[in-house]
């Protein structure tokens, strides 16, 4: 009989659970504005194309950032990177409570987003080191429900924080979490599972080999980099995906307020529907990715049903939302739309750490940027659309639903379980 202390630890558990825990904050924080749009806008005097821009502004930094923090993860590691960045981009959302008009709005936003950028591809990164391969979907879609609970549940703390401080003092509140978990993070992680007192050797068997994948100190030859079509796929299909879903952590609130006739404390519920029922598509992900795989025998087959049925069921229900008449059944209607995306949020995360490797970090941050791109002209390109003639918010959501419906064209060519490194062996 085996000596239990031979049992294997479960320090990767823990791993996860800072990664959700940091998602939420990532989310309460990155969210929380647009709840507080309206109440900003009226004390800082900002029209509808000035918020848009403010909207935008964070989209453009996040962008721009990813692939620099993707590869500083890969060379230096998830824990200088993930505390650093943390602890900045909440000291900047405190920042956002202290602005007095547009331009110091747009400074603070832009190094918020320029900080976070660094998140997710971290996180990846961080995933690669510690999970086996079967837990890696499943460690992602725990990831995005705890995302997208976060981001749910902002727009109800920004109005209960509004009515007993202020919308100033609730980036504070929000910024101090941040601040907290970065000190708990530096204190306990490691980069190698090896070097961390709490991980056994029967724990060390389970997880991913020492084998040069975990960190990765050479350069990144860019030519083959860029010369694999799965790259620019998963870029292809990220953008589609986050074109409709910057809408729901932007405009949704006003949408709610002026189209919909909500009044302010009932949009903090109704917005929060959407994000709600991604969490849930996030986690169920997970299990019906495991129980396809079963099915099928394909990791391949599964991921393409997957990422297929999501981004048909987002185009769909997001056209028709917008023809309910009842504001919650509307928001129902969304919700359904917002499952179908995070179906394919943890399918494409998943694929990106199988597909990148030893370079999971950088496919990770230029995937997020390319997306990001998409999210930072998203609350312009509505605005836009406000400004004309018409039912503009009716035209809002059929661009949306037609973008989501490209998406899915991506996975039809795209192999999901390839690595980099393997295309380029066949290549030569």
């Amino acid at each position: 009989m085996r000596n239990p202390r031979d049992r294997a630890t479960r320090a990767h558990r823990v791993v996860i659970l800072f990664a959700c825990a940091l998602a939420i904050i990532t989310y309460v924080q990155r969210v929380a504005i647009s709840q507080a749009a309206p109440l900003m806008q009226q004390d800082l005097g900002l029209t509808k194309a000035q918020m848009g821009l403010v909207f935008s502004v964070f989209y453009w930094m996040y962008a721009v950032f990813e692939i620099p923090w993707g590869l500083a993860g890969d060379r230096w590691g998830a824990r200088r990177v993930l505390t650093g960045v943390t602890a900045a981009w909440s000291f900047f959302t405190a920042v956002t409570g202290w602005v007095g008009n547009l331009a110091s709005l747009i400074v603070a936003r832009g190094l918020f987003g320029a900080f976070q950028a660094g998140g997710f591809p971290t996180i990846a990164r961080m995933y690669t080191n510690w999970l086996p391969t079967s837990e890696r979907v499943r460690a992602q879609g725990l990831l995005w429900l705890s995302a997208r609970w976060g981001g749910a549940f902002a727009p109800v703390l920004v109005v209960f924080l509004v009515d007993h401080v202020s919308w100033r003092r609730a980036f504070e509140i929000f910024a101090s979490g941040g601040i907290v978990w970065a000190v708990l993070f530096l204190w306990w992680f490691r980069d190698h599972p090896r070097d961390h007192p709490a991980v056994n050797q029967a724990e060390l068997e389970r997880l991913p080999p020492d084998d040069g994948v975990t960190l990765e100190h050479g350069k990144v030859d860019w030519r083959r980099f860029l010369s694999s079509k799965s790259v620019w796929l998963l870029w292809g299909q990220y953008m589609c995906l986050n074109f409709g879903w910057a809408f729901y952590i932007t405009w949704l609130p006003t949408y709610l307020l002026e189209a919909r006739g909500v009044e302010l404390h009932k949009t903090a519920v109704l917005a929060a529907l959407p994000l709600f029922f991604g969490g849930l598509g996030s986690i169920s992900c997970g299990f019906v990715s495991a129980f396809l795989e079963r099915l099928t025998g394909s990791v391949r087959v599964t991921r393409r049903l997957l990422a297929g049925s999501g981004f048909t069921g987002a185009a769909v229900c997001f056209a028709l939302s917008v023809h309910i008449q009842d504001p919650t059944w509307a928001m129902v209607a969304l919700g359904v739309a917002s499952f179908s995306n995070d179906l394919v949020m943890p399918t494409s995360w998943g694929t990106v750490m199988d597909v990148g490797g030893k370079l999971c970090g950088t496919l990770a941050g230029s995937m997020n940027m390319m997306g990001s791109f998409v999210g930072a002209a998203a609350p312009t390109v509505v605005a836009l659309i406000l400004t004309g003639s018409g039912d503009n918010w009716k035209i809002t959501f059929y661009v949306s639903a037609a973008i989501y419906f490209m998406g899915a064209f991506f996975w039809m060519a795209l192999d999901p379980t390839k690595p980099i490194d393997a295309i380029r062996e066949e290549g030569r």
